[in-house]
């Protein structure tokens, strides 16, 4: 048998299947797992964040999602190793948060006591909107921006034809009228209509610059 060597578990780390330790141990003739993590930490591996960790595979950039993911069959593996991290780092760099359920889908496990632990750990903030949590950065600039684009995501998902005509034809009645007036007298519009709708309406159809010109030329 060759000599006991790091080298020995490249092979089975950079399969495309994961890997268990037991299987390791095999590689390297049966030591004790002491020594089986003794040598496992001289090469770049990476433990699964399902199935209580028990998958390893190699550490290779190239196997990354957008997301800093990558599964072998359902063993899901992250490039943050810890689930805690992961959360934390996806509430950081999403654009508009995550619910609850978002992040289970993309994660592919339940994530709800790690949210819990974030936002009372600081490292994330959360806000009711329309009826669900949604989870944000913990810096107030950053978890500002994620907020209104939630907003604006919202608004945009709730832009009913109804809504839309209403918004219009207001505009009419007044073309040179900005959305937080239009707001105001939508006030009373069953069902209610939002500045933030209103803004949807403006951005979906490149309002702003028909108000700046006063309004649409007459022939």
């Amino acid at each position: 048998m060759a000599a006991r060597s790091p080298d020995l578990l490249l092979p089975l780390l950079s399969s495309s299947a994961p890997v268990t330790l037991a299987q390791l141990q095999r590689a390297l003739g049966q030591p004790s797992r002491r020594t089986t993590f003794r040598y496992l930490r001289q090469v770049r591996y990476l433990r699964s964040y399902n199935h209580n960790g028990r998958f390893y595979t190699a550490r290779d950039p190239d196997r990354f999602d957008r997301f800093g993911l990558f599964a072998l069959g359902d063993a899901w593996f992250s490039r943050d190793r810890s689930l805690t991290a992961t959360v934390q780092r996806l509430l950081g760099e999403s654009a508009d948060g995550f619910t609850d359920k978002e992040l289970r889908h993309l994660l592919h496990v339940p994530v709800q006591p790690f949210l819990r632990a974030a936002v009372s750990g600081g490292h994330a903030r959360r806000e009711l909107l329309g009826g669900v949590y949604v989870y944000f950065s913990s810096d107030p600039q950053r978890g500002a921006r994620q907020l209104q684009a939630r907003q604006q995501r919202c608004a945009a998902a709730a832009l009913t034809p109804e809504v839309i005509i209403a918004v219009l034809l207001a505009l009419l009645r007044d073309p040179a009228a900005q959305p937080a007036a239009l707001a105001q007298r939508l006030q009373g519009h069953s069902p209610p209509i939002s500045r933030t709708q209103v803004q949807a309406v403006f951005d979906r159809f490149e309002l702003a610059e028909v108000v700046k010109k006063g309004g649409p030329t007459r022939c």
